[in-house]
């Protein structure tokens, strides 16, 4: 009889640990190939440029105003901070979790996460109490093959969507995810530059003799050349040779030359996977005074808006019923953005009231000052409301 059960060899764990994986089994996992230049996830938020681009998107996004409007009949909408929802994003989102970092962090895992950012909804009925976002191992999505619909899963257990805040980035992918070869290859641009002045990865020059000095002699030789030369309180000072011995300087390369312009425009890749101006992450070669304040605008209409439409519908999906969704939304106020100085808007608002477009304590509103007894009334200061002569200009006694 043939015996089934085995003893199996040992397995050699030494170079297949699960804990620290080679590249290989990396490929194997992930899907990539060995050596491929790919950094996401943690890993590509160290470096400078993509941790600025996540932080510029998500922090302005949370810095933002948000609030409950109520849409009127005539269209018109009509904030309602007392809603408990307003009261919950502007406030707290849970004990230990403010408004500003439910929302900020949603982003930020949107744009570094395939997954987007999940967060639980915990109701009593109809009433929001709070919104959880849990680790990143606790909530999970799964997708329809044919209908794309999401299966949420909380520690393993199905929940329903109407209970989830999911704010995802386009293409199924994040940010980070679909560029992360790009990203790859400023990390190791960057590792290259530590590495290069933390070791002198290119000596200044070489010590060329006519005769071979020796292991003992080079070491003897190499000890003094340091003694004499290396270090900040040696710098400048006059080397001495010996022994037929020349120096020879080292010219750097073309490609060690145009690093920085590689550094650069790696940088500028990562600037176009999340559509961020440039500028914005401290790249400032080609910004000038005349073009700052159109990026500026840029950043708000091509970057910023859609993540803010995406918040709205995410949020006001799952914190708001069906029943109030017909009556009430979500906005963010992007006056804040787009608001321009003192003096251009006092203009502004000066030419709106005398056109009888809107009335003065329309204007306080928008500078956050209360309102006075007859501001509401449209009517033009610069035309004198005096019922006297207006030949004379005098008025009645």
């Amino acid at each position: 009889m043939l015996n089934w059960f085995r003893k199996s060899p040992a397995l050699e764990t030494r170079d297949s640990s699960f804990a620290s994986p080679d590249e290989m089994m990396l490929a194997l996992w992930t899907g990539t190939a060995p050596g491929a230049l790919s950094v996401s996830g943690v890993a590509a938020l160290k470096v400078p440029a993509v941790s600025a681009a996540v932080r510029v998107i998500s922090e302005a996004a949370a810095t933002l105003d948000v609030c409950v409007v109520e849409v009127m009949d005539g269209g018109a909408e009509v904030a309602r901070p007392d809603h408990p929802v307003s009261s919950l994003l502007r406030g707290e989102a849970n004990p230990w979790t403010s408004g500003f970092e439910l929302i900020r962090d949603l982003v930020a895992d949107a744009l570094t996460r395939n997954e987007g950012g999940l967060a639980w909804v915990n109701r009593v009925g109809d009433e929001v109490r709070e919104v959880i976002r849990y680790q990143h191992s606790a909530m999970s999505v799964a997708y329809d093959t044919m209908t794309r619909e999401p299966t949420y899963r909380l520690n393993g257990s199905v929940i329903s969507a109407r209970n989830v805040v999911h704010v995802r980035s386009p293409f199924d992918g994040s940010p980070v995810s679909l560029a992360a070869k790009a990203i790859g290859v400023l990390a190791i641009m960057e590792t290259y530059a530590g590495k290069l002045f933390q070791n002198g990865a290119k000596p200044s020059g070489v010590i060329e003799m006519e005769k071979d000095l020796g292991d003992e002699g080079n070491k003897r030789m190499r000890k003094g050349w340091r003694e004499s030369h290396e270090g900040s309180d040696n710098a400048g000072k006059t080397a001495i040779l010996w022994g037929g011995a020349t120096f020879r300087p080292l010219t750097m390369a073309s490609t060690d030359a145009q690093f920085h312009e590689l550094r650069t425009f790696q940088i500028l890749e990562v600037a176009r996977a999340f559509r961020v101006p440039p500028s914005m992450l401290f790249e400032l070669e080609r910004a000038t005074w005349s073009n700052s304040e159109q990026m500026g605008r840029e950043f708000l209409t091509y970057t910023l808006e859609p993540w803010l439409r995406t918040l709205e519908g995410s949020l006001g999906r799952a914190l708001l019923t069906r029943e109030e969704r017909k009556r009430f939304r979500i906005v963010f106020d992007r006056d804040d953005l787009t608001r321009a100085d003192l003096g251009e808007r006092a203009s502004a608002y000066s030419s709106l009231i005398s056109a009888r477009v809107i009335n003065p304590n329309q204007a306080r509103k928008w500078e956050g000052l209360p309102p006075y007894e007859g501001g509401n009334e449209y009517v033009n200061p610069n035309i004198s409301a005096a019922t006297g002569d207006e030949t004379t200009g005098e008025t009645e006694e």
